[in-house]
């Protein structure tokens, strides 16, 4: 912002929305979007409704000036589209009707206010500093990608290195770093026409399951990535675009070919991935079809999950007992089945005591 803050006054008909706001990039909107359908995909994601009933309430207050930048004789805003979509509600309800019925009633001493708005005339270099750290990590803060997002235009557009950025906007380079990479991986698979974003199942791209994997071994080993791969704008190597495609769908689904993503939470699906993709046989599994569990069970040690399946086994069996006062009713079947799991235990033990022996034995001898 200047030294001196100084804004002018602009009729509102004169101010645009701006279509590469980080926020709205979220939501693979067109370029050619109608402002119309704008206003109502901010009103629906963005909460405009509350900035609309404080307008509506107590006017525009001219404290809080919006910033644009010159395009013609216009002016895009580049901070405060949230509440230019309010301010064009209330001045012509009307218009809104037929997709938004819940419209505040403003004044006409109120609606005075917003005829004209007051912004700050600024190009977006100039503004960086300010919207970063308000939105990043200051009091309106955006989404794992709306920062990406903000942040890779700062270092791509205007040469601002990473560090900087990350000490301006009160975060840690490696955060700063980790947001970018992400960024740059999902662009490189959108570039070369491995994934469209557009093709999420999601209404937005779950972009922090994404950011957050690369920072895992196996995504990195998979995806030949070293060091080096954080500040390149194509960090993924071109003989790796299959499995970079790969990535994509397991993180983010297709809606073209009617594939669900098969990371559903970071944890523990992050972590099961990971070990996937640094076992061959449960590679070739999940590749094949196998459910993100089942391929998972492929790279635990043997000796582990049946420690697991006897445990488990246990527990139920001590649940069973706990209930047999009341929840036995005779019946024959139950009986029989509880016969079945006494011959299954008995087998088990005498094997495991036979197995048990013969170590004793090995190790007598060694």
């Amino acid at each position: 912002m200047p030294d001196t803050p100084q804004y002018s006054m602009i009729p509102v008909d004169k101010l645009e929305f701006d279509i590469s706001n980080p926020r709205l990039i979220e939501f693979n909107i067109p370029s050619t979007i109608p402002e119309k359908d704008l206003i109502k995909l901010l009103w629906e994601n963005m909460d405009v409704r509350e900035v609309a009933l404080s307008i509506a309430a107590s006017g525009f207050f001219s404290n809080d000036p919006l910033i644009a930048t010159p395009d013609g004789g216009k002016f895009i805003v580049i901070e405060g589209n949230r509440r230019l979509a309010a301010v064009k509600l209330l001045q012509s309800p009307y218009l809104f009707k037929d997709i938004i019925s819940d419209i505040p009633i403003i004044s006409d001493a109120n609606k005075a206010t917003i005829d004209k708005l007051p912004v700050f005339i600024q190009d977006r270099k100039d503004a960086w500093k300010f919207l970063g750290f308000k939105h990043v990590n200051g009091p309106a803060k955006w989404g794992s990608y709306a920062k990406a997002k903000y942040i890779a235009e700062v270092h791509n557009s205007y040469s601002i290195p990473l560090d900087q950025i990350a000490s301006q906007i009160g975060d840690t380079n490696k955060t700063v770093q980790r947001l970018y990479h992400g960024l740059m991986v999902i662009e490189q698979a959108e570039k070369e026409k491995i994934y469209s974003r557009e093709d999420t199942v999601r209404a937005s791209i779950p972009f922090s399951h994404l950011y957050v994997g690369l920072t895992r071994e196996g995504m990195r080993t998979f995806l030949a990535l070293d060091d080096s791969s954080y500040e390149k704008k194509r960090p993924v190597p071109k003989e790796k675009a299959r499995e970079l495609g790969e990535v994509c769908r397991w993180l983010f689904g297709s809606r073209r070919d009617k594939i669900e993503p098969i990371i559903q939470s970071q944890n523990p699906d992050l972590k099961y991935l990971d070990a996937i993709l640094l076992n061959r046989e449960a590679l070739a599994a999940l590749r094949g079809g196998e459910s993100l569990g089942a391929a998972y069970e492929l790279t635990r040690p043997v000796s582990m999950i049946f420690e697991e399946q006897l445990l488990d086994a246990k527990r139920c069996l001590v649940k069973a007992r706990g209930l047999l006062s009341e929840g036995y009713d005779g019946s024959e079947s139950l009986l029989t089945i509880s016969e079945s799991i006494s011959t299954i235990s008995s087998d088990l033990f005498d094997e495991m005591t036979r197995k048990n022996a013969d170590n004793r034995k090995k190790r007598k001898v060694e």
